[in-house]
């Protein structure tokens, strides 16, 4: 059991890691320009230069709502996490964890909503690009999005031994 909730932990601390890098990080579309490779994020558009993302009036409002919505998750894994020692050293035995589970899947939601957004609105764009990839970043949010409903169901599922 010990072990169990150790590895849970772990891999905890692991998807907020990889929350704050791919939200952070500029590096969710890769394309080729003249200038070599460039690369668009959440913020900033990075050729030799990083300058500030700039968007179609009609694609900004969606920016924001990935912007918002990936911030979001990083707070509610944050909050998770915490809830998770807090319930660790005061729930009584046989209980579960609920409340981080149910937490986690707010986080788990806010992912699915985020990246969703981004690969409906901006998959393939990239400025100055003719062809374009997913980057590091965008990878990242999915592989978040899956270790948030494992963590999330066993969180559920686990009881204090």
């Amino acid at each position: 059991m010990l072990v169990l909730l150790a590895a849970i932990f772990v891999v905890h601390i692991a998807t907020v890691v990889m929350l704050f890098v791919s939200t952070i990080a500029n590096v969710w579309m890769v394309g080729p320009s003249s200038f070599g490779t460039a690369s668009s994020g959440l913020w900033q558009l990075c050729n030799e230069t990083c300058r500030q993302l700039t968007v179609s009036s009609r694609d900004e409002a969606s920016l924001k709502a990935v912007q918002a919505f990936m911030i979001l998750s990083i707070i509610f894994s944050v909050v998770a996490l915490v809830m998770f020692i807090v319930q660790l050293f005061t729930l009584e035995k046989g209980k579960r964890f609920y409340i981080t589970g149910a937490i986690m899947l707010v986080c788990w939601m806010c992912i699915l909503i985020g990246v969703s957004i981004y690969t409906a609105r901006f998959t393939g764009k990239v400025a100055k690009s003719t062809s374009s990839h997913h980057g590091y970043c965008f990878i990242l949010a999915w592989i978040c999005f899956c270790f948030s409903f494992i963590i999330s169901i066993l969180y559920l599922v686990l009881r204090k031994k």
